[in-house]
């Protein structure tokens, strides 16, 4: 008996035939648009160690949002630089600063764009850490009330989600409460489940002015050597009251987007974060990649591994990609 010869090839051989078998495929929809908010009026500034992101003040963010909107981009994650810091970190909840302005103002020229929020005290904070300090210690529990006051003055500016990015235990229960009191029920929370205390921060510290004055963060953002503990994260939060999970960073940490979606039935976010994003950039502008291509096989492989969102400082280019594709 003649065993025929098996031809996966058959399946390549025209760009016709790979779209229909294609398992998995990217779209703007997807993509969401980090932006850095900062005081002032006019202000469009490069970052040195992210080309092509910028410093906005918030009516500046106002002009992108919209060119993110046209583009087919659903949503926009915005962070904030503010006029002043303190130890407890209060401009992170002042109605008069950069994040609650341009939220303001974005909702108001683009309602139908959704706003989500980054919270988190660490721009915001003298000593540049997460929460509270007890000597050089972070309070996680004092810490809390401040994350829901945050989350609240985010709210009340307008934004359609929250994003705790800080990783104390029990905040994302801390702001569904919070949320829940003040008549927000339907602000939703992106929650920075499973969060690396990871090398690939370093250009977003520079952007956001959240560098650590002493120490680091690994007492409080997750060990890379570990992916169950992620499991349990990420169950914590979804009792808590979670609406989307997120695994930061994204490339170095596939295998733990797999587990994480393989788990739960919550929407699954990565964060492509500054680190990657940079290295990409500084690799194009020496002429040893093709920037294009590897950006596109890199959001795609965020798909593959489970993710449904995906945060990304490359989304303004790679919806422009996909529209001269379609």
């Amino acid at each position: 008996m003649n065993v025929p010869f098996i031809r996966p090839r058959r399946l390549r051989v025209s760009a016709g035939i790979r779209r229909m078998v294609r398992e998995n495929t990217l779209q703007a929809a997807d993509l969401v648009y980090p932006l850095f908010i900062v005081p002032g009026e006019n202000i469009e500034e490069d970052i040195a160690s992210m080309p092509g992101v910028y410093h906005f003040s918030a009516d500046k963010a106002v002009e992108v949002a919209r060119k993110v909107y046209e583009l087919g981009i659903p949503a926009v994650l915005v962070f904030g630089l503010p006029a002043y810091k303190d130890e407890q970190g209060s401009s992170a909840w002042d109605m008069h600063s950069p994040v609650q302005q341009a939220v303001s103002r974005i909702k108001e020229a683009l309602p139908e764009l959704t706003v989500i929020t980054d919270v988190c005290l660490c721009q915001y904070t003298t000593h540049g850490h997460c929460g509270m300090l007890h000597g050089h210690k972070v309070d996680n529990d004092s810490t809390l009330e401040l994350l829901a006051k945050t989350a609240l003055s985010h709210a009340r500016a307008g934004a359609d989600m929250v994003a705790p990015s800080d990783m104390m235990d029990g905040r994302v229960l801390a702001i569904r409460q919070m949320l829940d009191q003040q008549g927000f029920h339907d602000v939703a929370i992106m929650s920075y489940a499973v969060k690396y205390a990871s090398a690939f921060y370093g250009p977003f510290r520079d952007a956001a002015d959240s560098a650590p004055q002493f120490g680091d963060r690994k007492s409080y953002q997750m060990d890379p050597a570990n992916a169950r503990e992620g499991l349990r994260e990420a169950a914590l939060d979804v009792e808590e009251g979670a609406d989307i999970l997120m695994v930061k960073p994204a490339m170095t940490y596939l295998d733990v987007v797999r587990q994480v979606k393989d788990s739960f039935d919550l929407p699954m976010a990565v964060y492509n974060v500054s680190g990657e994003y940079a290295m990409v950039k500084a690799a194009a502008a020496n002429g040893w990649i093709d920037e294009r291509r590897m950006v596109m096989e890199m959001l795609l492989s965020m798909k593959r591994s489970g993710a449904d969102i995906i945060i990304t400082y490359h989304a303004l280019d790679a919806a422009q990609w996909l529209k001269e594709e379609a």
